[in-house]
């Protein structure tokens, strides 16, 4: 049996279904596909799929995984790609396949792309309002935890950024900490941003990437 990886987009309307409806599509996908993955063994068997990072409600993902378990060692990857596609909706594609290099305990990293705008504020003020921001020693947010609400300082899981004026958005490219351990969505941001200067975005996320603790890109 091989260990593979499958390679996605997340957009469209698929952009909001949860991680649990995400799975089960997959799940019904793979099994629809006939494609020879290994099931689990008792009562219920069924295919054995893993997502390294499940991605957040409404975010765009370009360069999503799940991880699967093939029976036959020999199976064409361009197979894959096709059959299950065929079996997927709109918003789901599958565009490559490779064997895994990385667990996913790795993941230390994701970097974003956030799009912000607000009728009643120009680009450009979005992007000094960011930069102020992101400027301060300390970003302090309201966090959910298993066991309630906590005060938290963001600021330390903002590993770079880039802020970029465009013509009725300002554009946020950041990479921040990810993980099991430590993971900081984008949203804490806008949230700690909102909260700053009273405004309402409306707001566009993308996750392009995830990163291992020496920023190499998880594969």
């Amino acid at each position: 049996m091989k260990n593979v990886r499958i390679w996605f987009k997340k957009d469209f309307e698929c952009r909001y279904i949860s991680h649990l409806d995400l799975n089960r599509t997959m799940l019904r996908a793979l099994h629809k596909s006939k494609i020879p993955i290994w099931h689990t063994e008792g009562f219920n068997p069924h295919p054995l799929a893993t997502f390294p990072l499940p991605l957040s409600l409404g975010f765009r993902g370009v360069n999503e995984c799940m991880d699967v378990r093939l029976e036959d060692d020999d199976y064409s990857f361009e197979e894959i790609i096709t059959q299950l596609n065929a079996c997927l909706p709109r918003g789901i594609r599958v565009f490559d396949v490779t064997e895994a290099v990385m667990k996913a305990g790795k993941i230390a990293f994701a970097a974003f792309t956030v799009r912000l705008a607000c009728d009643k504020t120009p680009s450009s003020v979005i992007c000094r309002d960011l930069r102020a921001l992101l400027g301060q020693d300390e970003i302090i947010i309201e966090k959910k935890s298993k066991k309630g609400m906590k005060t938290v300082d963001i600021k330390p899981a903002v590993q770079s950024y880039e802020i970029v004026e465009e013509f009725d958005f300002a554009r946020l490219e950041i990479l921040l900490s990810a993980g099991s351990s430590d993971n900081v969505n984008p949203n804490l941001l806008i949230a700690a941003l909102q909260s700053k200067t009273g405004a309402e975005y409306e707001v566009d996320i993308t996750r392009n990437d995830l990163y291992n603790a020496d920023k190499e890109p998880f594969r």
